[in-house]
């Protein structure tokens, strides 16, 4: 599939998800994108991203827009993931490629069936993880790649640890990390957590609704270990509450001669130690500044990524951060609770594909 414009739209919901992190307002320095129309079905919420998009038309139903614009391109904005299901199917039913806010789908069964759809559809799906669009986050893979910190050898990623700290914070932001984690290791091989509320092993109670319903969460502290096929061990961790929050979020990745840490979602913090043994008593060795990469905000990434999925649908690859990807990121969250409810480490892919949480809970 190849034009020489593309038609693009979005779906928002105001109040139920809003516009995610601005997925609808990416498309306007796309030079090769006509970005026609938006739908809500919140009047003001319409109106407003009428404004912000500069889209000829707005609807208050997106399924009338599908029909009456037939997009080629659709952001499925809402972050909440109820709807995600039926509005991206019904793009793909519709023809159109589309970019999904995360989490994608809230359960893996969901996000099987979208995985499939767009097979059969010949269409593409790319999820709004957006850090691994980046320049710098690209070039730190590249960095991996040459050889920059030896053999990679182990990734120690961290959530960002306030008041959603432990489930909420696994699946909110955690996603992006897993991710990440993924495009710079590969694959999982299996994996195994230990999930507890307030010191305690995890019990049917403690499954709860998030702040934002993207599916149930449960725990106030998380301990993961991901085994990779690549050999990389991983590990993350999640604990409500901690002092110094908004500098936790991020990971190191540990070589066998450097280590580098990335701190935030663009990585913009990004710092190597490039000395094998981290020594702190050692007053020679201590951490210096990449600044040789671009640091970028996450909004170029929404950009990036449509860029991307145009490119994927007219060489027929998949995108970056492709609906499989997504499913797999989620694959590291599920697997946690289930490693945790049996005991047991978890084989990857999971052979159950519903939410572990909801037959626990029972």
């Amino acid at each position: 599939m190849v034009n020489d414009t593309y038609r693009a739209a979005a779906i928002g919901r105001t109040g139920r998800g809003d516009y995610g992190h601005g997925l609808h307002t990416a498309y306007q320095e796309i030079e090769n994108v006509e970005f026609v129309a938006v739908a809500d079905e919140d009047e003001q919420g319409m109106v407003k991203a009428k404004e912000q998009t500069g889209a000829a038309s707005a609807y208050a139903d997106w399924r009338q827009m599908l029909e009456q614009e037939k997009p080629d391109i659709v952001s499925v904005c809402p972050r909440w993931t109820d709807c995600h299901l039926e509005m991206v199917t019904s793009c793909l039913e519709a023809g159109a490629h589309v970019y999904c806010e995360k989490p994608m789908t809230w359960n893996l069964s969901d996000g099987d069936a979208i995985v499939a759809l767009a097979k059969s559809t010949g269409r593409k799906v790319a999820v709004a993880h957006q850090g691994v669009y980046l320049p710098r986050v690209q070039g730190v893979r590249k960095l991996l790649e040459e050889g920059l910190i030896g053999q990679v050898q182990a990734i120690h990623a961290h959530g960002k640890q306030d008041r959603r700290g432990g489930g909420e914070d696994m699946i909110t932001l955690g996603t992006h990390l897993f991710n990440m984690m993924r495009f710079f290791a590969g694959d999982v091989q299996w994996m195994s957590a230990h999930v507890t509320e307030n010191g305690q092993e995890l019990h049917p109670d403690h499954v709860r609704e998030p702040s934002e319903p993207v599916g149930p969460v449960a725990g106030d502290c998380i301990n993961s270990y991901f085994a990779f096929s690549s050999g990389v061990s991983g590990f993350f961790d999640s604990r409500k509450d901690q002092a110094g929050s908004s500098q936790r979020y991020g990971m190191e990745i540990i070589g066998s001669e450097a280590t580098l840490s990335l701190r935030g979602g663009s990585g913009s913090e990004l710092m190597l130690y490039p000395h094998p043994v981290f020594r702190p008593a050692d007053g020679d060795q201590s951490w210096t500044p990449v600044t040789d990469l671009p640091d970028s905000g996450l909004g170029l990434g929404n950009q990036l990524a449509i860029r991307d999925l145009i490119d994927a649908a007219e060489s027929d690859r998949e995108p970056v951060s492709s609906a499989a990807a997504a499913v797999a990121a989620l694959e590291m969250i599920h697997g946690a609770y289930a490693s945790q409810i049996t005991g047991h480490r978890v084989e990857m892919p999971m052979t159950h594909r519903q939410h572990p949480l909801v037959e626990f809970a029972q």
